[in-house]
């Protein structure tokens, strides 16, 4: 699955802005209002990956995209947990939603790829939506398909605006960025995780070039016990902010940074619920693009293929920004994200090689 990178990358390279800085699009979940006339009663099946409704990212986004769509739309929807990464247990789960007749059903997540692409072909009226990923045959090779939705996102303009504040705050010696380290984690070495961190890594590094980075993975997206340990080793090793790209493991990386009092940055959704030690999320509206795509399907304006979430579609960029964070850093970093947004700064999908 791993040769499928190179493909990946270039369909990325093909941000929630600061809610204190800058206005919200009027496009967002909250302002998203269902073209007329639409049709009403979709049946709407989610199948969550590994970590579950309660990992306070990734699935649970796609969670709250499909309640939006109930309100906005009239669509029903149930969903179902998948409790093991295997491509197995994604066909079944989506194959039940498919058996039923529902209308779209939603795979949440890169690992899906293979499961996808088994059960779209079985199933060809019924509609998918696939997140980070598209479907691949048993040779591991992407095929397009006339009924699956391909939803990606530039996860790498995230990435990069948090790593610049992480940057500007060691920079600056902020607070308790007095080290000029800064450590980030992924869950599995897959596509849309390391696009945040290339990002994360271009950022920083636009900020403070000398600024020092560790990076780990955790190879899971569910195990916090081990991620809280990789936090602990790198708050060790002097890192002052920790970056985590690992869904719900995530949570056990960033209970290092709280333990240390060290600042922490999450992912996917706004975790400034987690407390004050946070500076900031990357944000990747989850929500948005399956809202979207429910829009699109009760429309009739569907599309299958790759489908593309970004700045400008407001699905990715930063969420809360933390009160340790001095204004003129906050302002510096909105003046990124602008840039950003008009096209005259792309961010990279590579990780640099040190």
């Amino acid at each position: 699955m791993y040769h499928l990178f190179t493909r990946r990358i270039a369909v990325a390279a093909a941000c929630l802005l600061p809610l204190a800085a800058m206005s919200m699009p009027t496009h967002s979940l909250a302002a998203h209002k269902a073209a007329a006339p639409f049709r009403a009663g979709l049946r709407v099946g989610v199948v969550l990956d590994v970590g579950g409704l309660d990992d306070k990212g990734f699935n649970h986004m796609a969670y709250l995209g499909a309640q939006a769509a109930q309100k906005q739309y009239g669509i029903t929807f149930k969903y179902v947990q998948t409790t093991t990464s295997s491509d197995a247990l994604y066909y079944a789960n989506l194959a039940t939603f498919a058996r039923q007749g529902y209308d779209l059903v939603f795979g949440i997540g890169f690992l899906m790829e293979p499961a996808m692409y088994k059960v779209a072909k079985a199933y060809p009226k019924v509609h998918f939506g696939i997140v980070d990923g598209a479907p691949t045959d048993a040779k591991g090779n992407t095929v397009n398909l006339p009924n699956v939705a391909n939803l990606f996102f530039r996860e790498q303009e995230s990435g990069y605006l948090v790593g610049y504040m992480a940057g500007l705050m060691e920079k600056s010696k902020v607070g308790a960025a007095t080290h000029n380290v800064i450590g980030a984690m992924g869950g599995l070495s897959i596509p849309p995780v390391n696009r945040y961190i290339a990002g994360y890594y271009q950022g920083a590094r636009a900020a403070d070039p000398s600024v020092k980075i560790i990076l780990q993975y955790s190879n899971s997206f569910t195990n916090q016990n081990i991620s809280d340990s990789i936090g602990l080793s790198q708050i060790s090793k002097n890192a002052d902010i920790l970056f985590a790209v690992a869904g719900g493991a995530g949570l056990g990386y960033l209970k290092a940074a709280q333990t240390k009092n060290v600042y922490g940055i999450g992912v996917d959704s706004d975790q400034a619920y987690l407390g004050s030690y946070m500076m900031t999320s990357a944000v990747k509206r989850v929500d948005e693009a399956v809202l979207q795509t429910i829009g699109a399907l009760a429309t009739g304006k569907f599309k299958a293929g790759d489908n593309s979430f970004n700045l400008s579609t407001n699905a990715t960029g930063y969420g809360t920004v933390g009160a340790m964070v001095p204004k003129s850093i906050a302002a510096q970093v909105a003046a990124r994200a602008k840039l950003i947004a008009s096209g005259k700064l792309v961010p990279t999908t590579v990780i640099p090689k040190k």
